[in-house]
């Protein structure tokens, strides 16, 4: 348990992810069309409530209030019915962080100006004290006062970032979604978030709590479904896995879990982000037969936004991913 908490967002086996840069094109008219330079304005719908959430006074209170959940839109200004998606979820150690970070803005520009729809979304941190399930509650009493808040605090955001994808997949003909290329991305907390969404079960992170304990929950597009084809991860960890498995006996890793991009600096400094947690990450996917790459920032710390590597830029090595991964067609 203690090992757990540690790695918290809050021998060496690496693998380059641009050992090749030629990109595979098909002829396969459902595979969406992007471009490699800046080809298209973007149009930008804020502030749009994908679910509502309860926020306590205290933990699973009665005392409790509904609460809006917030997301915004990055459209490319073209008539493509035929677009990839890509979610990023923000950082933050779930205390603090914004959808509107200006890391964040950037990297949806430079996505939704070559052809994808991103979203960039908000969720409940540690002040909102959301719902969370007995059973974290029961765990989370072995756990430092200190850090019980924060702890808690993982699976509301969770739950919450599942409740985004799934209103994702319910607009999708709204706003031209190929729901087959989804990427789902983050950094620090939301990148421990956007590898458990890769790598759980649909049900997790929500089945654990009934309507009667989270109304809210009919607001979340229960219903829906979907499947992540890649996740690209930050300087992040994969402990939301790893409570799956301590509290639940849920082990979730599998070679049918979506391709993983880690990016993570090997000077981080964070005690709850090391560069050892990327390498555990590795070799998780590594032992379950999934595809991951790794790249190291060399001598970088902690959210190096502004990191490069061979002269590539964040945004760049995750597009080269992601189109190679999913095989899009590429203008």
């Amino acid at each position: 348990m203690r090992i757990l908490w540690s790695i918290l967002c809050g021998c060496i086996f690496l693998v380059a992810c641009s050992k090749d840069n030629s990109f595979a094109n098909t002829t396969d008219e459902n595979t969406p069309t992007v471009t490699t330079s800046s080809a298209y304005s973007v149009r930008i719908v804020p502030d749009i409530t994908y679910a509502k959430g309860l926020r306590h006074q205290q933990i699973n209170s009665s005392t409790a209030t509904e609460i809006p959940l917030k997301l915004d839109l990055y459209l490319p200004d073209n008539n493509s019915k035929n677009r990839p998606v890509f979610m990023f979820i923000h950082g933050g150690g779930f205390i603090g962080g914004s959808r509107k970070s200006a890391q964040i803005i950037d990297m949806a520009n430079y996505f939704a100006s070559r052809g994808w729809v991103f979203l960039s979304i908000d969720y409940r941190l540690r002040d909102d004290t959301g719902t969370v399930p007995q059973a974290w509650v029961d765990y989370a009493n072995n756990l430092p006062a200190t850090s019980v808040a924060q702890f808690l605090a993982i699976y509301p955001a969770h739950r919450d970032a599942k409740a985004a994808l799934r209103w994702l997949i319910s607009k999708a003909s709204t706003y031209g979604i190929n729901t087959d290329f989804l990427t789902v991305g983050g950094s620090s907390a939301g990148a421990v978030t956007a590898v458990t969404l890769g790598v759980s079960n649909l049900e997790d992170y929500t089945n654990e709590l009934t309507l009667q304990q989270d109304p809210t929950l009919t607001s979340t597009h229960l219903s829906q479904s979907y499947q992540i084809q890649s996740v690209v991860e930050f300087w992040g960890t994969k402990v939301g896995v790893d409570i799956l498995s301590e509290i639940y006996g849920h082990q979730r890793f599998d070679d049918q879990d979506p391709d993983l991009l880690i990016i993570h600096g090997t000077a981080d400094a964070n005690e709850n982000t090391p560069y050892s947690s990327a390498l555990e990450l590795k070799n998780s996917y590594d032992a379950s037969g999934a595809y991951s790459e790794l790249i190291p920032l060399v001598d970088k710390g902690h959210g190096a936004w502004n990191a490069s590597v061979n002269g590539k830029s964040l945004s760049e090595l995750s597009f080269d991913f992601i189109v190679k991964q999913q095989k899009l067609q590429v203008q």
